[in-house]
């Protein structure tokens, strides 16, 4: 073990090693229709633990929305049906952290359509001033590495992202394998990592609310979210796409300095 490595301090960590639903005492399912105007429905019962990892499973399965309103301008009522299903599981308001390293191990698909995402947000406060931040986050070919935080204006972020495209890996079989995401996250800097190579970085004394604000979105506890998404204002096509598809997570650590 390294100098650097030797002073974090295990904190917290699911190793996803008993089979069945995720632990109740750590997560949370997102439900039904939730953002970003994605396609899918999300469910329970599409994360699961499985042989010492986490699945979350994305499916091609037509499930009824029971708040559709023929008429109605919000898309979470206008659509009948959601013709997909998946998972997000949170930690809100069960496990959060102000600092550390975050880290994950795990395999995605990078099939058109596809959104899994490995992130976190602020405890407090409305999104985005409280900050968000995208350890993990594949779309449309490409790596995603970002740091969102409030504008001027409501419901406006400010964004700090770059893009990896995966093809840059020069690695065929590269979503066949799994890899470590990684976060360093202390008063001063938020680093984010892939297999130990910086993709994005940033000072938090340049990430500052514009809004009068007592709150830095970076600077108060954070809960995890882990998620696979669908098509959305993001995600892409899926019509190419067969199922079922998978995000499998191996792990997810939070270390702290001692």
């Amino acid at each position: 073990m390294s100098a650097s490595q030797a002073q974090w301090k295990l904190v917290w960590a699911d190793e996803f090693d008993k089979n069945g639903p995720p632990d109740p005492a750590v997560w949370q399912a997102e439900n039904g229709f939730t953002r970003n105007h994605e396609a899918q429905w999300f469910q329970p019962q599409n994360a699961y633990c499985k042989n010492g990892f986490l699945i979350l499973e994305a499916k091609k399965e037509r499930v009824k929305n029971p708040k559709y309103v023929a008429d109605s301008k919000d898309w979470k009522e206008n659509r009948e049906f959601a013709e997909y299903t998946s998972a997000s599981i949170i930690t809100r308001n069960k496990k959060s952290f102000k600092y550390g390293r975050f880290e994950m191990k795990a395999k995605i698909d990078t099939r058109s359509g596809l959104w899994p995402a490995f992130w976190t947000l602020g405890e407090k406060g409305e999104w985005p001033d409280n900050g968000e931040i995208d350890i993990m986050e594949f779309y449309r070919g490409m790596l995603l590495a970002n740091l969102a935080w409030g504008s001027s204006e409501r419901y406006k972020p400010v964004w700090n992202s770059v893009k990896l495209p995966v093809k840059e890996f020069n690695d065929p079989e590269w979503s066949q394998k799994f890899h470590v995401w990684r976060m360093d996250w202390d008063e001063n800097f938020i680093r984010l990592y892939v297999d130990d190579k910086l993709i994005n970085e940033q000072d938090l004394d340049k990430a500052t609310n514009s809004k009068q604000t007592a709150m830095h979105p970076f600077r108060h506890p954070h809960y995890i979210l882990l998620t696979l998404a669908l098509g959305g204002d993001n995600g892409g096509d899926l019509t190419s796409t067969t199922f079922p598809a998978k995000f499998e997570i191996d792990y997810v650590r939070v270390y702290q300095k001692e």
